[in-house]
């Protein structure tokens, strides 16, 4: 591949991920961090979406799922060692690049999924 090909790959998926952390401000303070090619998006410190191959995935729990399968949203697949992985990431619904409240929906789902994921801080042995 030129390097032409990669910069602008690049270039795309720079403007892809601050379209997706510009639509999330509303939730809190939004922060990514680059992780295995893509990126994994914070809330407040909680980690509630991933964005990989120009799509972005909202975290899920057994709670929220449910809501996710019901919208025929795919989890987030990966293959490892020949071996098909399936994160409780789901995609985004194509509504939520187009409108804030349903991204501010969407949003909330993966934020309380986050916030019930979070254990407790360990207590100090006096």
């Amino acid at each position: 591949m030129h390097a032409t090909g990669i910069v602008q790959r690049m270039v795309r998926r720079n403007e892809f991920l601050s379209l997706v952390l510009d639509l999330m401000a509303p939730l809190g303070a939004i922060s990514s961090r680059a992780m295995f090619g893509g990126h994994g998006l914070y809330c407040n410190g909680l980690f509630i979406a991933l964005v990989a191959n120009d799509k972005l995935y909202f975290k899920a729990d057994t709670q929220s799922q449910p809501r996710f399968e019901s919208a025929g949203l795919q989890r987030f697949r990966y293959t490892a060692r020949g071996k098909t992985v399936q994160l409780m990431y789901y995609e985004a619904p194509a509504e939520v690049y187009e409108n804030s409240q349903a991204m501010a929906g969407w949003g909330q789902f993966a934020l309380a999924a986050a916030v019930r994921a979070r254990r407790p801080a360990r207590k100090k042995l006096d």
